[in-house]
Parts: structure tokens; C-alpha cells; sequence
């Protein structure tokens, strides 16, 4: 599959790196492609930096993993993504994109693609590595497409997760950022670390 990331930093460098394991071609969505962040992962064969309008003219499923406020720069710069999925890694933990509440919104308002939200609701170490005791950890999702939701799940898959789990429509998104702040909550400002994940475990 080719996939479009933008937003090379933690999140976006360790998805790249799984997805690129897995065997799909990333494209890595930059302002300037000869000097960006995360600028080492272009040494793996299967991913290659381009314009942001190249990266998404390339594929069909684009990971957004940058600051929420960026949404609006972004959008600008995609072209046509009519059909095309867009997956939200963001949280506006600090600062929301004005007058949405989170990247999601303005998305599904500015733009013809299918939204989902994932990949937001652990910390980037999880990404490059999520086994623990030979099991996956899982993510989680929300949002009205079930289209992107499937792609969504597919790609947690291919990443490693156990399992990507729906938490539910668009009513569900900023619900889904807060259980991303009980990952920063605990791993953080409780102190228990980053090596810490979410389980859902049934009897």
C-alpha cells in the first residue's frame, strides 16, 4: 500500500518505520525535501520524501500525525484528496485549531476525504514497539467512515497492534483525545513512564 505522512517527528517517524518494516511504501509529506525532520528515515528503501501535494497525489491513505493547529496549512497544501483516506494522529491537548476542537473536525468540514481518528492514544515507543510480553497492545478509533475506520484497523494490524477497537461515530472524537490524555496523565505526570499501554481484556 502506499501511505502519506505528514508530520515526520515521533509519531510520524515510528509509523513510517513499522509500515515501512511491513513491507508498504511511505511517503513522507515535507515542506523541504532537502532538509526536514526525520530526515534518516528515507534510508529504509520503502520511504521516500516529497512535496506535500506529491505525497498525497501518490496514495490513497494519508496519516496526518503533525500539531492540530497545522490542519489549515495542510489542507492547502494536499490538492484534491476527494476519496482519499485521511487518518488524524493528532490531539489538541494544549491548543485546539480555532473554531474546531480538534483536526478531525476541520477535516471532515474543509475537506471531501473520509476521516478517522487513530494512532493518538499512546506514546510514539508503543509505536516502534507495540509487544508486550508477546502480545500486542491495542489502539483505538472513532468516527463516522467505516471505510477509513477498516483502513484504520488493517494498518494498526500491520504495525503490530493486537487490535485497533471502535470507540465509536464523531461524537466519540474528543472523548478519544481525552483517553489520549490519560496516556500522557499516567505516563507522565503520575510518573509511571512511557512504557506503559492500554489493554482491553475480556472474562
Amino acid at each position: 500500500m502506499n501511505i502519506a505522512i505528514i508530520g515526520t517527528g515521533n509519531v510520524g517517524g515510528a509509523l513510517a518505520t513499522r509500515w515501512a518494516q511491513y513491507g508498504h511504501h511511505i511517503y513522507l509529506g515535507v515542506q523541504n525535501t532537502n532538509s526536514f525532520k526525520g530526515q534518516h528515515l528515507i534510508e529504509h528503501p520503502n520511504i521516500q520524501a516529497l512535496t506535500i501535494a506529491q505525497a498525497v497525489a501518490h496514495c490513497n491513505a494519508v496519516l496526518m500525525a503533525t500539531p492540530p493547529t497545522a490542519v489549515f496549512n495542510i489542507i492547502e497544501s494536499m490538492g484534491k484528496v476527494e476519496n482519499k483516506i485521511i487518518i488524524d494522529a493528532t490531539n489538541a491537548v494544549r491548543m485546539a485549531p480555532d473554531p474546531y476542537p480538534t483536526a478531525y473536525h476541520a477535516l471532515v468540514d474543509l475537506t471531501s476525504a473520509k476521516i478517522v481518528k487513530c494512532f493518538n492514544t499512546t506514546g510514539f515507543e508503543n509505536m516502534l514497539n507495540p509487544v508486550y510480553h508477546q502480545e500486542g497492545i491495542d489502539l483505538f478509533m472513532a468516527g463516522d467512515d467505516a471505510d477509513a475506520k477498516q483502513l484504520a484497523l488493517q494498518l494498526a494490524l500491520d504495525a503490530g497492534f493486537g487490535n485497533c477497537y471502535d470507540f465509536g461515530k464523531a461524537d466519540k472524537v474528543e472523548l478519544l483525545e481525552k483517553f489520549a490524555l490519560s496516556w500522557i496523565n499516567l505516563a507522565i505526570m503520575q510518573g509511571y513512564g512511557r512504557d506503559i499501554a492500554f489493554k482491553l481484556l475480556r472474562k
